[in-house]
């Protein structure tokens, strides 16, 4: 498949892949509030309550443990859409590579800095001056981040981004912690860490088999066995015991010394991590997916009327239905250790499914044919590798739960692409349209927005006066939310964006 090859079209922008990202990054920020008290389904089920310490060997997963990874499926598939831009902009080899390690530095120093002013990591009980110092380090963001405006001149814009780098610098240089320590390299945002090396790995992969998908998918093979060889810790059920209390054991009698010491290698310990590569199970999936997208986007004008599609409405309401289903089915499923009976209702599902994706006309049709496929072969790939290790988990990650999420993330997707380009509902999916193209901005107003107004206008204490019972702290985990998807939504429609 030559993707990237093929004569630029007008091309469009794919809706359903912001609406999935918005979801995905609100969901996140929802998710990071949850207050004590609740069932074990709200929070990850490594983290089980009451107590919510970290069992590493609890098998399962919740609606938590997959947005995170619906996310970086995303910024998977946004890759092949992203560089085959510059691609037809006829940037160079050298250009892209560099392009990718710039994009990699910013979202490394945005992990770096946005803990370096987090209002909740500066103080156990933030006062008005932390509040302001997070509001402070929101505002930074915009001069180093943001895409400025084409008619500026060069000089403006050195200007601009001089205030922004040498701002961020003196507020790293002169905060302080609970400990009394000041700015380490150390004190990063994992997750933006990691979506740091997934972005220029994951570039890096699309560049060289952006020709190839079986290509692309011989580099998931050598990282498997890389992963299998190098005798990672699996952790089985000591029945000797209690079928409760697990042990660890090692993948391989002999693994492999020299792969099990480069899997553990971290050459620039704050910055990178060899065992992040893992995460190119599910980016590798989602540049697959990408490039399909790429194809939609570039059909002509007229193979893209409505009034070729061929699939009635009652049809893609229930395709659209069934999607959600079996997302639904396959985390309460896993969740509660009905694996066997939880993959037979799957495959079901997914024969009712094949036939309702039959037969496509319209090139949108084509497309979630093609990626009913695909996330059927990932989702089968994940359950059948269920078993393996323990079961599926999120920490420490094993293979079921990156080809489980990625199968799932392809079937939320189908159901927001029918939503969103078949049955024309973009203006209801606008909200977390708006949101999934300003994700850096969503994923930083809770902490260095929202709440520093909360805190510095007394809303936070009115917010808890009314929310006492955990399930009320739920409704106020959505007000902030909801205020977070808010303030995206204004900076997108003023077209302001960061640019990570």
């Amino acid at each position: 498949m030559a993707v990237a090859s093929e004569a630029p079209q007008r091309q469009r922008r794919s809706l359903a892949l912001d609406a999935l990202r918005g979801l995905s990054i609100l969901l996140m920020v929802f998710a990071d509030m949850m207050p004590n008290g609740l069932p074990s389904w709200m929070y990850h089920a490594q983290l089980p309550p009451p107590v919510r310490l970290f069992i590493p060997t609890l098998p399962g997963i919740t609606w938590v443990d997959l947005v995170f990874p619906f996310f970086l499926f995303t910024m998977g598939a946004a890759i092949p859409l992203a560089l085959s831009r510059r691609i037809d902009a006829g940037f160079s080899n050298w250009k892209m590579i560099r392009a990718l390690l710039f994009r990699g530095f910013l979202l490394a120093w945005f992990a770096i800095f946005f803990m370096q002013v987090d209002p909740f990591v500066l103080s156990n009980n933030p006062e008005w001056k932390t509040w302001l110092v997070g509001l402070l380090g929101f505002a930074l963001l915009f001069p180093v981040l943001a895409r400025l405006p084409g008619n500026w001149s060069k000089a403006k814009r050195y200007v601009v981004r001089a205030v922004g780098w040498g701002g961020s610098i003196v507020v790293m240089a002169i905060v302080r912690f609970p400990s009394g320590s000041g700015f380490s390299l150390y004190r990063s945002d994992d997750i933006i860490m990691l979506l740091a090396t997934a972005a220029v790995f994951g570039g890096f992969v699309w560049l060289m088999t952006r020709e190839s998908w079986i290509l692309r998918l011989g580099i998931m093979g050598i990282l498997l066995a890389f992963r299998l060889s190098s005798g990672g810790p699996v952790w089985l059920p000591d029945m000797a015991r209690s079928s409760q209390i697990f042990v660890p054991v090692i993948l391989s009698t002999v693994p492999s010394q020299w792969l099990h010491s480069l899997w553990l290698i971290s050459p620039v310990p704050w910055l990178f991590q060899m065992r992040f590569l893992q995460y190119l199970f599910i980016i590798i999936p989602g540049t697959i997916i990408g490039d399909m997208i790429l194809r939609w986007m570039r059909r002509p004008p007229a193979e893209m009327s409505s009034c070729i599609v061929a699939w009635p409405k009652s049809r893609l309401f229930l395709l659209s239905t069934l999607m959600v289903i079996i997302n639904i089915i396959v985390v309460i499923g896993l969740k509660a250790r009905w694996v066997l009976g939880t993959t037979v209702i799957t495959f079901a599902l997914l024969i009712a499914g094949w036939r309702l994706v039959a037969r496509p006309v319209h090139a949108t049709e084509e497309m979630i044919n093609s990626f009913f496929k695909w996330g059927t072969y990932w989702l089968a790939l994940g359950l059948m590798f269920e078993p393996y290790e323990g079961g599926i988990k999120k920490d420490p990650a094993t293979m079921s739960y990156y080809f489980v999420a990625s199968g799932l993330a392809i079937f939320l997707l189908i159901a927001l692409t029918v939503l969103v380009d078949l049955l024309g509902y973009k203006k209801s999916m606008k909200f977390l349209i708006e949101c999934g193209q300003n994700p850096m901005i969503a994923y930083a107003a809770g902490d260095s927005l929202i709440a520093p107004i909360f805190g510095l206008t007394g809303l936070s204490i009115v917010l808890k006066d009314l929310t006492p019972m955990p399930w009320l702290g739920v409704v106020g985990a959505a007000v902030i939310t909801y205020l977070v998807a808010l303030s995206t939504v204004f900076f997108t429609r003023k077209k302001i964006f960061l640019r990570t």
